[in-house]
């Protein structure tokens, strides 16, 4: 059973490729989270995925669907994941199906469809819910850590993006709108910031 992540730090203060791996909890016993390195999740090939082998790394988390309007974003988030990872960039998909039913596919329909139509080789996770109280933990995370317009906490759309920096923390949430491009001044800035010891 998953344990749930304690609100995160802007909450306080107001009242989430196939073979890499990320991260869930296994009891309540468990120390709460404050990084998304406490998380893990299934790899989109059905293998135990942990954050915290990214430690150090900046993430760019991403609500994904295969057919939707955004879809081709995942050209421009291939493209950032090619020119920044040997820069320490990880690009983390998390298909969901919640928006319009616009990923009905399974797991091995949506990788394919991903690699055939975008080239896509950036780490994808298996299929999961990102709202609602069958969220998995890590976007539960993500939401109370950066909230959207107005301060509402709930994903409103397929390609939300999280970007976390090297210290696990979430930095900036971008709407669906927001193209891969125009995120490439906030993440060589998280780039260029040293990782914790």
């Amino acid at each position: 059973m998953l344990g749930r992540p304690r609100p995160g730090v802007n909450a306080r203060r107001r009242a989430c490729s196939r073979g890499d791996t990320m991260p869930a909890f296994a009891d309540h016993h468990t120390a709460m989270p404050s990084t998304a390195h406490d998380f893990e999740a299934l790899s989109i090939s059905g293998e135990k995925a942990h954050l915290s082998s990214q430690r150090g790394k900046v993430l760019l988390i991403v609500n994904t669907a295969s057919a939707c309007g955004f879809t081709p974003q995942f050209g421009g988030l291939e493209k950032l994941w090619q020119d920044y990872r040997d820069q320490g960039l990880v690009v983390v998909g998390f298909p969901s199906n919640e928006f319009g039913g616009q990923d009905p596919g399974s797991n091995e329909q949506i990788a394919s469809f991903c690699q055939l139509n975008y080239g896509v080789s950036f780490p994808m996770m298996a299929k999961v819910q990102v709202n609602g109280a069958g969220a998995h933990p890590l976007w539960q995370w993500l939401r109370a850590e950066a909230p959207g317009v107005l301060g509402t906490e709930a994903i409103k759309w397929n390609f939300t993006k999280f970007l976390v920096g090297r210290d696990g923390r979430v930095k900036k949430r971008y709407a669906p709108n927001d193209a891969p491009e125009a995120l490439r001044a906030d993440i060589e800035k998280a780039l260029a910031e040293k990782a914790p010891q």
